[in-house]
């Protein structure tokens, strides 16, 4: 791994400003609407790129949402950080909530356009899954990659009770582990695609942690057209059933605001 250049920290540290600073803890005892974000950096790419997340809220629930592990399906990317605006608009979604946003996992690959990382790995075969295989392109060990490892970290850190994550094209609300299915289908009350269950694949974020260790995982696969829309037409298909899953097991009933405008 290359160590980031201070010409590509002080970016990262820009990216932040507005925030609370690089890394900064969320303070205890004030209230989303006064409080409403942190941001860090959860690690860095293979080519120096770095891992952004953000945390809204501060309560016991915490649900975690990533996109872009694979950098040729991004169409998740414009979706979190739209997600990222309506949670700020309306706090009262964060009643009790902590919301962890990683909205782009696999910088390089989606610079280029790539679904696996600047190594050649494709980051969602290499977790330390019990089916992990170490065929070409799921790298020679799990967790060989930066960028898998800091997904790891994260997950670790803020222990969510759900996680789900932004896919394409297979058009469809996929789930793994206990209590995954109950999610999906509150997800797929809110969008057209059907839930269906593709099952476990070597080494992949739902095998390790949906079914290993019990995080109900979620795999939200947008549709081959949704990259060629913007972000609020992402928002208007798909901004409802994430709402679901944010709020679950709570049924999704608050209004949301035009944003973005």
């Amino acid at each position: 791994m290359h160590k980031p250049s201070l010409p590509v920290v002080f970016l990262a540290v820009l990216c932040l400003a507005g925030c609370q600073g690089v890394d900064s803890p969320t303070v205890s005892g004030i209230s989303p609407a006064r409080q409403p974000y942190h941001a860090g950096i959860a690690g860095w790419s293979v080519q120096s790129r770095p891992l952004m997340y953000r945390v809204y809220g501060n309560g016991e629930d915490v649900v975690l949402l990533m996109a872009g592990i694979h950098g040729s399906e991004a169409a998740g990317v414009p979706l979190l950080e739209r997600l990222g605006q309506e949670l700020m608009n309306n706090p009262k979604l964060l009643a009790g909530r902590t919301v962890v946003i990683l909205p782009q996992v696999n910088p390089d690959g989606v610079k280029a356009g790539k679904r696996r990382n600047a190594n050649g790995v494709d980051l969602n075969r290499n977790f330390p899954a019990d089916n992990f295989d170490a065929i070409k392109g799921n790298g020679e060990e799990p967790l060989s990659q930066p960028e898998s490892r800091a997904v790891l970290k994260q997950i670790e850190r803020y222990t969510p009770s759900r996680i789900v994550t932004y896919h394409q094209p297979l058009s469809c609300v996929d789930y793994d582990g206990e209590g995954a299915q109950q999610i999906a289908e509150a997800m797929g009350e809110h969008t057209d695609l059907p839930v269906k269950r593709l099952g476990g694949r070597p080494g992949s974020l739902g095998s390790y942690f949906g079914i290993d260790r019990g995080i109900p995982c979620i795999t939200f696969e947008l549709p081959k057209n949704a990259s060629k829309m913007n972000a609020q037409e992402l928002w208007d298909s798909y901004g409802q059933a994430t709402l679901a899953a944010v709020v679950y097991p709570q049924p999704l009933e608050v209004q949301t605001t035009e944003s973005g405008k």
